[in-house]
């Protein structure tokens, strides 16, 4: 590889873990990093013991003969053995007298009424929508829904396709497939017609479940619709939907296909609720969930029973101190729709039998304190947020968060990309008031769960790093040859020996899954595949990662690696700066230049005065120089009122390339895109 900058950012702040009982825990899971060590050595050396300890956190029907046969790169986990999903996340917290305890909260979009305070006006005095589902009803839920499935001709082994807002019934629906043992195929409620056309063809469903609509910022999102247009297309091809279940979840008025489509209510009111749970082998597929890409149809990420369900059971316990009946209420912001919400709102929290909250919608309706109100009405402990959204956070201000009560957090964490410092300093210091760790989550749709994370009483904290590896997992930045490279050497993050809760493979793609996932690196001693996850990281001297983006978002400038990550951190550490996205771009001298797209803070602009004009682009680009070194000065600077993003917030730097780069017709893959306007916006707006 060529040079890289070896020490990017002058990021030396380190936040040491606090004492158990400062933060209200009866204990840490793993107390200090000694014992971490000790424990990740202890799981390298030994893993098949590791995992078999790790797998007896659940109940499993038949114990397995062996943990592990690994014939790169097909792994099969805890080999014949057999176990269910919904049993682990429901019955068996039922069975053991905990039928009676809140498995699942909900809170609704809608406030019911608008009253008028004495003093102020008419304003909200809101009656929330708002339900606690014990255990109990979500046996009886998911077992009446299982039947009803069974009704349709649903068999162990079909894949039944969801798509739903975020309700109590979403999270029923996926509990309900795994009762049965059919996979589930989670479609996130903001795609088109078209993406679910894909998806449902791919995996061969005839089944799929909806809602007639959800509320987003007080709108009605048109699910059914969408489900009809899909299905207008899918008639046409061999893939034929046979059944559309309907939840009345808004009232809207909707088409109405007799003999394909059933309300909700009357599949499952006229089902019985003895439905056992279906035994399922550990290699039994559990979901497939699909991810897009710049080119090509999307990816049918395959996850099987056993290894997922033991993985993230033990990510979620250690990264996030889950301790049942200890008044925990877990809440992670994630749509269900994407793998954060599979791992990190249902199974692995569930599993650990801790409640876990669901909210239907906007992080800003009716107002930009929404989701500080939640914390403090539901008195939340671990909040699992977004960086995008803490950014979004920082822009609306301070005295959102400030205003509500939130002293019941305990930890806060991040998901979906890296984190630059300065919005990880904001989390901490706003939301965590100085206090709760944050536990900074490295982590793919395709590992099942959290590969590199701090544990929150184990491991100092850097702001922007991700930290260690999770137990039980061989992490490394390598070259291309597969040599582990020297600290702060920027190269591959590789992840060189199995876990259980890795992908299986891409749904009916076996050459796409060895060619995408295994066919770059290899062990230089051994010629043994490595997994790559197409991200670009370094490791510093404590050995802590530092993830600088996917490898396409590396810029070479000159000769000179700089990942986008710390380029974009650096942008965001002025203070006039909300949000930043950096893409390389064609350059005469250099090859390939730096552009930046900029969101400013409205309030900054007008405390100081200030405007998005020239001699502001000149001072960003110059703060960059400053921060990184000379090389790293931005080429262009370019001001946006938004970026380009899907709909889990991560930002589509693919899509800023073409914009920077001066392409006419943008051609890519833009399924999972939020609002394809800001694309416009930026198109139109010429330097």
């Amino acid at each position: 590889m060529a040079d890289t900058i070896e020490s990017v950012l002058n990021e030396s702040r380190v936040f040491q873990p606090v004492p158990a009982a400062q933060l209200r825990f009866s204990h840490w899971h793993v107390p200090s990093l000694d014992v971490y060590k000790a424990l990740h050595a202890k799981s390298l050396a030994d893993p098949d013991t590791f995992w078999a300890d790790a797998a007896n956190h659940l109940a499993w029907f038949k114990p397995w003969s062996r943990v592990l046969d690994w014939n790169p790169p097909d792994a099969q986990w805890f080999v014949g053995g057999s176990l269910n999903a919904c049993y682990n996340c429901v019955d068996r917290h039922v069975e053991s007298g905990h039928g009676e305890d809140v498995g699942l909260i909900w809170e609704g979009e809608p406030l019911s009424r608008r009253t008028a305070h004495p003093a102020t006006g008419s304003h909200y005095a809101p009656m929330h929508e708002l339900r606690w589902l014990r255990y109990r009803e979500l046996q009886q839920q998911t077992a009446r829904l299982g039947n009803a499935l069974k009704a349709m001709g649903v068999k162990k082994g079909d894949v039944v396709t969801i798509y739903m807002p975020m309700v109590p019934e979403l999270v029923i629906a996926v509990l309900a497939c795994a009762r049965i043992g059919a996979a589930h195929s989670v479609i996130f409620g903001g795609f088109a017609p078209q993406a679910i056309v894909e998806r449902v063809t791919d995996a061969k469903s005839r089944v799929i479940i909806t809602a007639d609509g959800g509320f987003r910022r007080g709108e009605i999102v048109e699910l059914k619709k969408n489900v009809d247009e899909a299905c207008e297309t899918l008639a046409t091809t061999p893939t034929k939907v046979t059944n559309v279940i309907v939840l009345q979840r808004t009232g809207s008025r909707i088409d109405w296909r007799p003999g394909r489509d059933v309300w909700w209510h009357d599949a499952v009111e006229a089902a019985s609720a003895d439905c056992p749970c279906e035994p399922m082998d550990s290699e039994d597929m559990l979901f497939l969930l699909y991810t897009s890409g710049s080119t090509g149809k999307p990816k049918g990420i395959l996850h099987t029973t056993g290894g997922y369900l033991t993985f993230v059971n033990l990510t979620a316990r250690l990264t996030f101190n889950l301790i049942p009946d200890a008044g925990q209420v877990f809440w992670c912001t994630a749509d269900v729709g994407w793998v954060t919400g599979h791992s990190y709102v249902i199974y692995g929290v569930m599993s650990n039998r801790v409640p876990t909250l669901l909210y239907e919608g906007a992080p800003n309706f009716p107002a930009n304190d929404r989701f500080w109100d939640i914390v403090a009405r539901h008195r939340v402990t671990q909040l699992y947020t977004a960086p995008t959204a803490i950014r979004t956070f920082m822009k609306w201000g301070d005295d959102h968060p400030a205003k509500h009560n939130l002293s019941t957090l305990r930890v806060l964490g991040t998901v979906g990309e890296p984190i630059n410092p300065e919005a990880w300093m904001w989390y901490h210091t706003h939301i965590g008031g100085g206090r709760c760790p944050v536990v900074d989550t490295y982590w793919q749709t395709e590992t099942g769960g959290h590969v590199v994370t701090p544990l929150p009483g184990a491991t100092p904290t850097k702001p922007g790093s991700c930290t260690l590896p999770m137990l039980g997992i061989d992490a490394a930045v390598v070259n291309e040859q597969g040599e582990e490279l020297p600290p702060n050497q920027g190269g591959l993050f590789a992840i060189r020996r199995p876990w259980p809760g890795m992908l299986r493979g891409v749904f009916g793609d076996r050459d796409r899954f060895v060619k995408t996932y295994w066919s770059r690196l290899k062990d230089p001693a051994t010629g043994q595949p490595f997994y790559f996850a197409a991200d670009g990281a370094r490791r510093d001297q404590d050995g802590y990662f530092w993830v600088m983006g996917r490898v396409d978002d590396v810029i070479n400038v000159s000769g000179h690696r700089l990942g986008t990550m710390e380029v974009e951190s650096a942008l965001v550490s002025h203070p006039g700066v909300a949000e930043a996205a950096v893409v390389g771009m064609p350059h005469d001298l250099k090859g390939t230049g730096i552009c930046a797209f900029v969101t400013l803070k409205p309030a900054w602009l007008k405390a100081n005065a200030r405007t998005p004009d020239d001699a502001l682009k000149k001072e960003l680009a110059a703060h960059v120089a400053k921060e990184i070194g000379p090389i790293a000065r931005p080429d262009s600077v370019r001001f946006a009122e938004g970026l380009p993003k899907t709909r889990s917030g991560k930002i589509m730097r693919r899509l800023l390339r073409d914009v920077a780069a001066g392409v006419e017709k943008i051609t890519q893959d833009t399924t999972t895109l939020e609002d394809f306007s800001v694309v416009a916006k930026l198109r139109a707006d010429e330097e």
